[in-house]
């Protein structure tokens, strides 16, 4: 939900004041009933209906070139809304053998990010003790919104690969589903090129927002509500998630918690030799090797945000390997060791600058039970528990 912040002038406060009125008397209705319930179900309806051209655009592969590729194909609903394909670690696009830099991310519980802020005071991402950024979608926070998101995607050469929003609105207008897009934007929508565009990415937005991507419906969800129990294990992993392991300092827990506190930091994750992105070509990644990702400080051309990432939600993290900003980890009890022994056994991070040390991060001196008992709490995460 958007918040706006406006002022009046007086005369606009008159206006209002007008306005406010008429919609007083028109709530009473004109024979007195007070029956407004014909408006209610037109605003559900324009939501439902928004929603639904959202889902036809979400999984159309014909809005990548070449076709083929859609937003499902790196956020798969039965894939824990990440990418299907665990053997690389990060995302193919469109065109074969093009990378990202980076692993994708789960869509589900997007909706539950905040847009990308500056917070003064408190927090651990850093601004100097006066305060953290925090919020935003992708890695990095550089979308503020879902909107904006959804809109990176199509153009993106190492994605969708589509030219421009010209190529993507003419695929629309051949769609199965233009006449849906009509019915809910009006029947000339298509033919503004940059609105259409925009409203693409409002109704990927609204779908994004439905409980399709945020069910609750793990086990943790089911202990949570009464109707099931934590096996020994997994209670164990969960008072060691709250205490011994300090998990959750930044993946805050609690009934309908996405599991993060949506800041960014950069806890010393290792360089993954392993990306395919590395082998690209110059024209597609001019650092080669050398390429190192400097994550919200490369957005903000900050030094002292190099490194750091936003705190993904632990929301289905049983099913959304491998993980990471690089896909680096490719279990969740590598991820647990890392945590558990990254001083231990001095892991050079990709950008040593700002590395976070709070909190015990990488002495931990958890057992390989612990270890193990950790990993099943996480796994009670992930949603379709049955």
């Amino acid at each position: 939900m958007k918040h706006f912040n406006f002022s009046l002038s007086q005369l606009d406060y008159c206006i209002a004041i007008c306005l406010l009125f008429v919609l007083l008397l028109s709530g009473c209705g004109l024979n007195g009933s007070g029956d407004n319930s014909d408006e209610g179900s037109t605003s559900s309806e324009t939501t439902s209906e928004l929603a639904a051209l959202g889902r036809e655009i979400y999984f159309d592969e014909n809005l990548s070139n070449p076709v083929g590729q859609s937003c499902a194909s790196c956020h798969l609903p039965t894939a824990g809304f990440a990418d299907p394909d665990s053997n690389f670690p990060v995302s193919e696009g469109a065109v074969t053998g093009r990378f990202g830099a980076r692993n994708a991310p789960t869509a589900s519980y997007a909706a539950f990010i905040p847009e990308f802020r500056f917070v003064f005071g408190g927090g651990g991402g850093g601004g100097g003790g006066g305060g953290h950024y925090e919020g935003g979608q992708f890695w990095d926070g550089r979308a503020s919104t879902l909107e904006l998101q959804a809109q990176g995607p199509f153009l993106g050469i190492l994605e969708m690969n589509m030219t421009d929003r010209d190529a993507v609105i003419e695929q629309l207008r051949i769609s199965t589903y233009a006449s849906e897009f009509a019915a809910v934007f009006g029947d000339n929508a298509l033919d503004d090129v940059d609105q259409a565009y925009q409203q693409i990415s409002q109704a990927i937005a609204e779908f994004e927002r439905s409980s399709f991507f945020s069910p609750f419906s793990s086990k943790f969800d089911a202990v949570m509500a009464g109707t099931e129990v934590f096996t020994l294990a997994e209670q164990n992993g969960r008072n060691l998630f709250n205490g011994k392991a300090n998990c959750n300092r930044c993946h805050r827990a609690g009934p309908n918690s996405i599991f993060s506190d949506f800041e960014y930091k950069n806890i010393g994750v290792p360089p993954n030799p392993s990306n395919p992105f590395l082998a690209l070509s110059v024209d597609l990644n001019p650092d080669g090797s050398a390429f190192v990702d400097s994550g919200l400080g490369a957005v903000l051309n900050e030094a002292d945000q190099n490194g750091k990432f936003r705190t993904p939600t632990l929301r289905n993290i049983g099913a959304t390997a491998p993980y990471m900003h690089n896909g680096v980890f490719d279990s969740i009890e590598a991820v647990i060791d890392f945590y558990n022994r990254r001083d231990v056994d001095a892991v050079i991070p990709e950008v040593a600058q700002n590395v976070d040390n709070a909190g015990n991060i990488g002495n931990l001196n958890l057992s390989a039970a612990e270890i193990q008992d950790l990993a099943a709490f996480l796994r009670t995460l992930t949603d379709g528990y049955q």
